[in-house]
């Protein structure tokens, strides 16, 4: 931490020449499939893992975890905001990887204005400079909320951007709701991920470049269903999966099942893998490449 932190303080234009001489790979591996580790969780304020309010806050602990995920075999990149990015660039952490870089952060966790996601991270026009590989950014819809019109319009922008540069864009897209208490809660219900789907495809003045990153659906075997709403790649993202052993099982044979279907290309998990109920990394990222 300390020698990152000089190399920041004393010669900050090192990340730029670190992203310039990184070694690039193509998206997919040999076999076709998409295998990311995501950290962009903290920029957004959700920091908790199960029970641990402020796991992913200890920066060096995070980095450190993230660098041994990168390193199993089956890794095929990572997804993050510029500081974690900047970060894994100095570390050398980067060379031979997938590099995907979070757009839109400005919708906090827990804020009133959640759903007006503004896109306060990566630009195209960042992501093509640094060389990166992909960006993402996450589109939740609430029908009550007009937060979420400026989200639409915006990811649509995003969309246009991208495939200007010829850059894959993954769009997490939700149908999204306040409980009682005001809490945002994404619907998984087979009907919302149909329409979040429809409605993420559509968005922008083209579709060649747009990557869809998508839930497992409350009830696994809808998955069928859902995906056949349309023909662009997908990859299926980790969610909130609880602190025991058993759930974390549970998510495993979720994704095993929905990764058969003919558009689902890969994983992009996060906490889950970084932070597993066991303490293990290594094994929760091997068993999850496993089921590629």
């Amino acid at each position: 931490m300390s020698e990152l932190v000089r190399v920041r303080a004393r010669h900050p234009e090192a990340i730029a020449e670190a992203a310039a001489r990184r070694i690039r790979r193509p998206l997919l591996n040999d076999a076709g499939r998409l295998m990311i580790v995501a950290a962009d969780h903290p920029a957004r304020g959700a920091l908790g893992v199960g029970d641990r309010k402020f796991a992913m806050a200890n920066r060096a602990e995070l980095l450190e975890r993230l660098c041994l995920a990168l390193s199993r075999p089956g890794v095929d990149g990572v997804l993050a905001t510029a500081d974690i990015l900047d970060d894994l660039l100095l570390l050398g952490a980067l060379d031979g990887k997938v590099v995907m870089g979070s757009m839109n952060r400005g919708g906090l966790q827990g804020a009133r204005f959640e759903l007006d996601d503004r896109f306060t991270g990566h630009r195209a026009e960042d992501i093509e400079r640094l060389r990166f590989d992909a960006g993402k950014l996450l589109l939740r819809i609430d029908y009550d909320d007009p937060g979420s019109l400026t989200t639409l319009e915006s990811t649509a922008r995003a969309i246009d951007d991208m495939a200007a540069r010829r850059l894959p864009l993954f769009v997490e897209p939700f149908i999204s709701r306040r409980t009682d208490e005001g809490r945002l809660k994404n619907d998984l219900s087979a009907e919302a991920v149909i329409k979040s789907i429809a409605i993420s495809s559509g968005l922008g003045g083209t579709s060649a470049y747009t990557w869809l990153k998508l839930p497992v659906t409350e009830n696994p075997d809808d998955m069928a269903q859902v995906m056949e709403t349309s023909t662009l790649p997908a990859v299926l993202l980790g969610g909130e999966v609880g602190g025991s052993e058993e759930e974390q099982d549970g998510a495993y044979e979720k994704w095993r099942g929905a990764l058969q279907l003919p558009t689902v290309r890969g994983l992009v998990v996060g906490r889950s893998l970084l932070y597993p109920p066991d303490g293990d990394v290594a094994a929760a990222v091997d068993t999850a490449v496993g089921l590629l």
